[in-house]
């Protein structure tokens, strides 16, 4: 792709965050001072806000859709969609009716990434059984499938009701941009591939190189079937501040305290700052440091998988809405600039 389209986003999973004195806010607080950060993403040109839906305390926002309704009365520009949406908890008539709204009110601005959830509060908080995981997602992304017709859905499965001629409003101005979320396994990156959806990776860990294949693997699949191919994303976690050390001590706590709570549910070791500057260096997978740092990283990962697009992590852990909101304003007004200009020069 030319370095000009090549479109960049942020992501927030809504992490309740604390003060710049360490009180913890709301998760009410919380979620106002996510529509500031997506109104400053807008003024300072990124192209993406996303925000992750999630149920537990660590995490402000359940509801997407309600907090980007609030963005897009206050934005003008900027595309907004979800970092993701569990599909495999939730209808697929309602996530369309709720992203086809959404699309209104932002004038053609929405977009929606489904997933299958790496977290599962979901499931038994909306009754369905982790033992249908797999069928769950399976069957509910290819009834989502027949619904971005926009066309009247005859459909039948095991997981819900059947649908006959049932027709879904209201209607998309230019239809609804739809990826799916993938860690990495082969078997999901060809599942996206087949339905003729956008390939969404999160990298969390590790170096972006090893993501290759699965880039790959998904263009490859795309022309087998015959269906439609798109640019592939990647979203990966950040902080980005004026030098590499006020970025580095300013993540560090918030990424300490996110992975070792998570950590200790799931049996990891606990989190520490070796292991933190390993990820902020070139074979990791966190993007933070100065301006020009993560720059050269961001670079380097869309010259070595050949995407379309890089969402940042922006909130992770208890950084500060403050800390946050210079993040942002760097990512937008100096990191972005930045990075095409090394594409364009390489």
């Amino acid at each position: 792709m030319d370095a000009k389209d090549i479109e960049f986003g942020l992501d927030t999973f809504g992490d309740v965050t604390r003060t710049p004195e360490g009180e913890l806010l709301t998760a009410a607080e919380t979620i106002r001072n996510i529509v500031a950060e997506a109104e400053l993403a807008d003024a300072v040109g990124v192209d993406f806000f996303g925000i992750g839906e999630h149920h537990r305390p660590e995490f402000a926002v359940s509801s997407p859709e309600m907090v980007l309704a609030s963005i897009a009365a206050r934005t003008s520009r900027i595309r907004l969609g979800t970092a993701v949406t569990v599909l495999s908890s939730d209808d697929p008539v309602r996530v369309y009716e709720r992203f086809a709204t959404l699309d209104a009110l932002s004038d053609g601005r929405a977009e929606v990434v489904l997933g299958r959830g790496s977290f599962v509060e979901s499931f038994p908080l909306f009754g369905y059984d982790l033992r249908d995981y797999d069928t769950l997602f399976e069957e509910k992304l290819e009834l989502f499938v027949e619904l971005l017709k926009e066309e009247p859905v005859t459909w039948s499965g095991t997981m819900r009701a059947p649908l006959e001629n049932a027709d879904v409003h209201p209607k998309t101005a230019n239809g609804l941009r739809t990826w799916v979320g993938v860690g990495g396994s082969p078997e999901s990156v060809v599942r996206v591939a087949r339905h003729g959806l956008g390939l969404m990776l999160a990298i969390i860990g590790g170096p972006a190189a090893r993501f290759r294949p699965f880039v790959d693997l998904y263009h490859r699949s795309v022309r087998s079937f015959g269906t439609t191919e798109h640019p592939v994303s990647v979203h990966s976690p950040g902080h980005i501040a004026d030098t590499d050390d006020e970025a580095w001590d300013t993540a560090y706590p918030g990424f300490e305290e996110m992975r070792n709570t998570i950590g200790a549910e799931r049996g990891w070791g606990p989190y520490s700052r070796a292991q933190f500057q390993q990820e902020v260096g070139p074979a990791g997978a966190v993007y933070s440091g100065s301006p020009d740092r993560v720059a050269r990283k961001i670079a380097d990962t869309i010259t070595t998988l050949g995407i379309g697009r890089f969402d940042l992590k922006y909130a992770t852990g208890t950084l500060s809405h403050e800390a946050m909101m210079r993040s942002i304003e760097l990512y937008g007004t100096e990191v972005i600039p930045r990075v095409r200009r090394l594409l364009a020069d390489a």
